[in-house]
């Protein structure tokens, strides 16, 4: 129960003397007591009653007061039957520790409080549990009854007064109850589901109580119950049985549900129920998952004849069967995109093709969108390794605004690249390639291959989460990749260790000198400008530059190597 609703009841005679905005604390339990320190017999969220028979003089009030607050009370009750008006040192002391202060009436008994709060409290915890069975019954059933995550977190809001959201691995908002609006901002979303991977990681046992932004949240894992035709993973975990699989199979795939409070103080009963939500949230993400099963065939039946080299008529004949599938409503013949993804872990034991798959689903999802069913427009295929995205975009033409239609890669993961990392930990990767759109089924074959190579193109790159577009397969960054290790480290160490060594040795600036020089297309006054140098001393050090390598910066392929070198350096 909360404080507030000890005011509300005139049978017990409360009068608040301080700590007005922190009525909505929590009581657990109530306590009477005269010792000086009764912190032995302390938990936590008690309701204090006291005589204050300990009290001797003013002195003593603030070291009373010192151990409730430490000990977490939740607040402090003092009679006024034997001294009469409570003393303003106590109040003041109150005050200072953020303790509610209470004086009883001498009318009343503590017994008469302590009655009533144990009764109060005993029946939420009765209320908990007849909760978690009507909550089954009325989830479970099909038809109006049901209704999805809303549902269950509508009755958390209205029952138990718990601001809740379910949100995705990715740190996407899919549902909120109507109390927790507005909904959460993004930035927090992603936070908690970074905060939700990495203690998934850490094989933290849930839930998981984090702090974001100064509001504390608690974490619930949503696992997925295995029922599901198309569960995220293929290999999902249930409920039941915990730690029966790897958890980087599941990881990345499995919903988390966030609640403003702080569980650590909860009952067990309470608990319970909020592990009873869970498991309904995860049989409507069995169900959607479910019904992506006819969008993931689809893209399956189009991309073994795109890769087998089907006849392009085959193919567009297909395209015209899943077009009204993935563009309900939509009759124009959309454009495509294909992307590629792929989630690889160290030492290779686990498959990521089906990780892979969970995520594109997710990760291709307008990031303004919420709910559970956004991503009915995309269809994604996965082999062992890899996971392949079919894209349908409108039939619009780039012309209109001068930009081109479609997914950018530099964009797609910028809002999931944190709370990914954090799942992927030290020992995983996704990377990611995205193709130019297409109009017909013609396109197809060299879009999926354009995918293939730029997905090659960021994995060759540094970081958890990488991702490269088409636009990067027609510069130098393309070919940089694939140099052997060993020539690399041969090409740079013969053009740019003298110049290294001539910086250690005489704390001189040739190597930055010489990425400015590049930088500004040779011009030696913009150079100069940008070091805050006269153009003499910056033909000095040029000059030193090609005196160390025996290269000449005024030949294109001078330059050409020295920029190449940088690259890879």
């Amino acid at each position: 129960m909360r404080l507030r609703a000890l005011l509300d009841t005139d049978a017990l005679g409360l009068r608040l003397l301080g700590g007005e905005d922190e009525l909505d604390r929590t009581v657990r339990g109530v306590m009477t007591t005269d010792l000086r320190d009764p912190s032995r017999y302390l938990s936590g969220g008690e309701l204090v009653l006291t005589g204050l028979a300990w009290r001797r003089d003013a002195s003593d009030s603030e070291p009373f007061v010192r151990i409730l607050a430490s000990a977490g009370v939740t607040a402090l009750a003092a009679g006024e039957a034997e001294l009469g008006p409570i003393p303003e040192d106590l109040v003041a002391a109150c005050a200072r520790h953020r303790l509610p202060l209470f004086a009883v009436n001498e009318s009343v008994a503590f017994a008469t409080i302590t009655e009533h709060v144990v009764r109060q409290v005993s029946g939420e915890r009765a209320g908990d549990l007849a909760a978690v069975v009507d909550r089954h019954r009325r989830m479970m059933t099909s038809g109006p009854a049901g209704g999805g995550p809303d549902v269950v977190l509508d009755l958390l809001g209205s029952d138990l007064d718990l601001r809740a959201w379910v949100l995705s691995p990715a740190g996407r908002l899919i549902a909120g109850s109507p109390g927790a609006e507005p909904g959460l901002p993004s930035a927090v979303c992603a936070a908690l589901a970074g905060e939700h991977l990495a203690a998934v990681r850490t094989g933290r046992r849930g839930p998981y109580r984090v702090a974001v932004g100064g509001t504390t949240y608690s974490l619930f894992p949503i696992r997925s119950s295995g029922r599901g035709t198309g569960t995220a993973a293929g290999t999902a975990v249930t409920t039941g049985a915990p730690g029966s699989r790897d958890v980087r199979e599941t990881v990345l795939s499995d919903w988390l549900l966030a609640v403003e409070a702080d569980a650590g103080d909860w009952p067990a009963e309470r608990l319970d129920l909020l592990e009873g939500v869970t498991q309904l949230i995860s049989v409507e993400r069995d169900r959607r998952d479910a019904a992506r099963t006819v969008r993931r065939r689809l893209a399956q039946e189009v991309l073994e004849l795109v890769q087998t080299g089907a006849a392009p008529g085959e193919i567009a004949a297909r395209l015209r069967v899943a077009a009204p599938v993935l563009l309900p409503g939509l009759g124009a013949a959309p454009h495509w995109q294909v992307v590629v993804a792929r989630v690889e872990w160290d030492g290779g034991e686990i498959e990521g093709g089906a990780v892979a798959q969970a995520l594109l689903e997710e990760i291709l999802v307008d990031p303004l969108s919420s709910g559970p069913e956004p991503s009915d427009r995309i269809a994604v295929a996965h082999t062992g390794e890899e996971a392949i995205a079919l894209v349908p975009l409108p039939a619009v033409s780039s012309e209109h605004d001068g930009s081109e239609a479609g997914l950018h890669a530099d964009t797609l993961l910028a809002a999931v690249r944190d709370p990914l990392s954090a799942g992927l930990d030290d020992d995983g990767r996704l990377t990611l390639g995205v193709s130019a759109s297409v109009h017909s089924a013609e396109g197809l074959r060299g879009a999926l291959e354009e995918a293939r190579h730029a997905r090659r193109v960021a994995a060759a790159r540094a970081g958890r989460v990488c991702a490269a577009g088409h636009q990067e397969l027609a510069s130098h960054v393309l070919l940089l990749p694939f140099v052997p290790d060993d020539v690399r480290r041969a090409f740079t160490a013969r053009l740019l260790d003298p110049l290294r060594d001539y910086d250690r040795r005489h704390r001189a600036e040739l190597i930055p000198t010489l990425e400015a020089f590049l930088d500004c297309d040779g011009s030696w006054t913009r150079c100069a400008a940008r070091l805050h140098l006269h153009v003499n001393t910056l033909r000095y050090r040029v000059g030193r530059i090609e005196q160390l390598t025996s290269r000449d910066l005024s030949r294109l392929e001078d330059k050409l190597d020295f920029f190449l070198a940088l690259r890879m350096s």
